[in-house]
């Protein structure tokens, strides 16, 4: 599976779909935009809604979830991306003013 860190992904996200897999709740607390939002728990039906022909990088709170769900799309052809570290690294090494929790 490949990954990005998030600064990486800052220097270079306008060529990335930005996937946020988080709960609503979550997404309320901090989050990134642009960015799809698609709940993990969802993903099996939803996943169509992805665009096949542009990179998607997939974050979640620590990378965890992302990495599942990067894992399961890539079998249906996906070039999927897990952003290091999730929006915790994102917090931490981008831009502080996005809330931890």
């Amino acid at each position: 599976m490949k990954s990005i860190s998030a600064v990486e992904f800052k220097r270079s996200k306008n060529i990335f779909t930005l996937l946020d897999v988080r709960g609503a709740d979550e997404i309320a607390k901090a989050r990134i935009d642009p960015h799809i939002h698609i709940p993990m728990k969802e993903i099996p039906d939803r996943y169509v809604e992805l665009d096949k022909e542009k990179p998607v990088v997939v974050i979640c709170h620590t990378g965890v979830r992302s990495a599942h769900v990067c894992s399961y799309l890539e079998q249906f052809g996906y070039d999927m991306i897990n952003m290091e570290g999730g929006i915790e690294a994102w917090s931490l090494t981008v831009d502080p003013s996005v809330p931890r929790y």
